[in-house]
């Protein structure tokens, strides 16, 4: 009983290096078909050049100064700049199918592994609407042992923004206070 139960343990470990290794291999695939592109270096840069030059006109006239070509320049740009946003939008949603479809499966693969085992042990219990979350698939009542789940989404969503601005595949300040990407709304008038 012992041996299988070693060998069971390799499995998963060898299933753990697997999911790894595949992650690494579709960021860089990512990194190489995306943002390694000439099409998409030169839209960041037009994005980020643009929002510098818009919020300097915005600086120089204000909101509602300035008269009215110089407010027709303005509105030209915010629309060159919102045509440009959408489109470095457009080549970045190659890389947003290919990471979905990685994290999800490595989700898959370590749920089934970690399936009923506490992986960590949380400082806190969570709120109620969190623990059927937190505490998904554990066996007992203490609901301050985290499941596999939870802890992955908790990594994915604080760690993703991070690795993002390390890498250089997040957009600069200024254009992301110009917004015009494509999903952001559209600006208030």
């Amino acid at each position: 009983m012992g041996g299988g139960e070693a060998r069971g343990r390799m499995v998963e470990g060898k299933g753990r290096e697997m999911g790894v290794i595949i992650f690494t291999l579709f960021l860089g695939l990512t990194w190489l078909l995306v943002y390694r592109t000439e099409k998409y270096q030169k839209l960041k840069l037009e994005v980020e050049r643009q929002s510098k030059k818009l919020e300097k006109k915005k600086d120089a006239f204000g909101d509602g100064g300035g008269d009215r070509s110089q407010r027709k320049k303005i509105e030209r740009q915010e629309e060159k700049l919102k045509n440009n946003s959408r489109d470095l939008s457009l080549v970045k949603m190659k890389s947003m199918f290919a990471i979905g479809f990685s994290f999800t499966a490595l989700m898959s693969m370590f749920n089934s592994i970690f399936d009923g085992r506490v992986v960590a042990k949380l400082p806190f219990v969570p709120i109620t609407w969190l623990q059927g979350l937190s505490h998904r698939n554990l066996l007992g009542d203490d609901y301050s042992d985290c499941s596999f789940i939870f802890l992955y989404i908790l990594c994915t969503m604080s760690i993703r923004q991070n690795i993002q601005k390390l890498l250089g595949f997040a957009p600069s300040r200024a254009a992301n206070q110009q917004g015009g990407g494509l999903f952001s709304p559209p600006p208030v008038k």
